[in-house]
């Protein structure tokens, strides 16, 4: 389910556990947890009544000072407790966060938030839906990330623009609606465009145009007994527009709920400056495609923390992200979690896999 990312590839898991004693995983476990609890640095004078083992300040101190040489900490001021460092942080997620599943309870709560409340319910509604709810229970950002809609054709009509372009119009079941501008055949007449169209209405709708893809063949020899030249050449040339275009698989829509969530805790206008750059990051269109890439890269859910992914690497945030497929395995969307390096990873990385093992089964049509 998750698939861990070390910060170096010179230094692994293995080598900095097995550099820590029971003292040292018990101080730094201490700091993580209470930072991502409440954001603040721990002091060897509070760290030393929580823990299980006897300890004066003075040699948590020692032990701080052995964890700030490993890289794992460092003290934000002087005489201030210790925060984890980014790459404390990853090794935390990688050799000490237990990652529990989810209840039934809460299994049953996501899929009451997201599944449709009628067949009729359009995807979108169902990605803005996923994407608040990841949002209300993770309080950081949730985002959804879907491909290129292949809609599945309702009506098909052919406008003409000039005397050898035409608008193809494609009427979706949910109505919504694609225009494709396509070359027309020299000397074709209105009665011409009319005819295709009703012969794509007849035999098309009802269908993706993925799957008129794979009956283009058994068509054009259709097409050659039922239409003359002109009309069968104007049929082939929008299925050629079409099939292709779907072959194309940039990422249509990023859906963000929860940006409000962002705004708490922040510190000062260090904070304030950082946040801006994220929601900076958001608008930009190429996000989409990194963000689908990251979700790409790997198996499972992915954990990117700060500057491991450069897409959010200024903002100091963190991605945790996973995506999902359709019927044919492909990878058609994203769902995930944005928000400060803080963030519950234990709670939220089952979260965010069971929504996109859920958001599979809608976008297959297993409503």
């Amino acid at each position: 389910m998750f698939a861990p990312i070390m910060a170096s590839p010179k230094t692994t898991v293995a080598d900095v556990s097995a550099s820590l004693d029971d003292r040292s995983r018990e101080v730094f476990r201490r700091i993580v947890e209470t930072y991502l609890d409440s954001g603040d640095p721990l002091g060897s004078r509070n760290l030393s009544r929580l823990l299980p083992m006897s300890l004066s300040p003075a040699s948590v101190r020692n032990v701080m000072s052995d964890l700030e040489e490993l890289g794992l900490i460092y003290a934000p001021h002087i005489s201030a407790g210790r925060l984890p460092t980014q790459a404390g942080l990853r090794f935390f997620v990688d050799a000490f966060m237990q990652i529990g599943d989810l209840s039934d309870g809460e299994r049953d709560e996501i899929e009451r938030q997201i599944r449709p409340s009628s067949a009729d319910q359009p995807m979108e509604a169902m990605l803005t839906e996923a994407s608040r709810m990841l949002s209300g229970l993770s309080r950081g950002a949730g985002l959804v990330i879907s491909a290129k809609n292949d809609p599945v054709l309702k009506h098909v009509e052919f406008i003409r623009l000039e005397p050898t372009k035409a608008l193809a119009v494609l009427v979706g079941e949910h109505n919504q609606v694609e225009n494709r501008i396509i070359e027309l055949p020299a000397g074709i007449t209105a009665s011409q465009l009319t005819e295709a169209a009703n012969f794509l209405n007849a035999n098309l709708t009802g269908q993706t145009l993925r799957e008129l893809r794979g009956q283009i063949e058994n068509l054009k020899a259709q097409v050659a007994t039922e239409l003359d030249t002109l009309s069968q050449d104007l049929v082939e040339r929008g299925l050629a527009v079409w099939s292709g275009e779907v072959a194309e698989k940039q990422p249509a829509r990023l859906i963000v709920r929860g940006r409000a969530n962002l705004l708490e805790g922040l510190a000062g206008s260090e904070d304030i400056d950082r946040l801006r750059l994220l929601f900076d990051d958001l608008e930009r269109k190429e996000s989409l495609i990194e963000i689908l890439d990251l979700a790409e890269s790997g198996p499972g859910v992915r954990i990117f923390i700060g500057s491991e992914n450069k897409l959010f690497s200024l903002s100091g945030s963190s991605l945790i992200v996973a995506p999902y497929r359709d019927g044919e395995d492909r990878i058609v969307g994203a769902v995930g979690v944005i928000g400060p390096t803080r963030l519950n990873y234990s709670r939220i990385v089952p979260m965010v896999d069971y929504t996109a093992q859920l958001m599979a089964r809608l976008s297959r049509g297993a409503r």
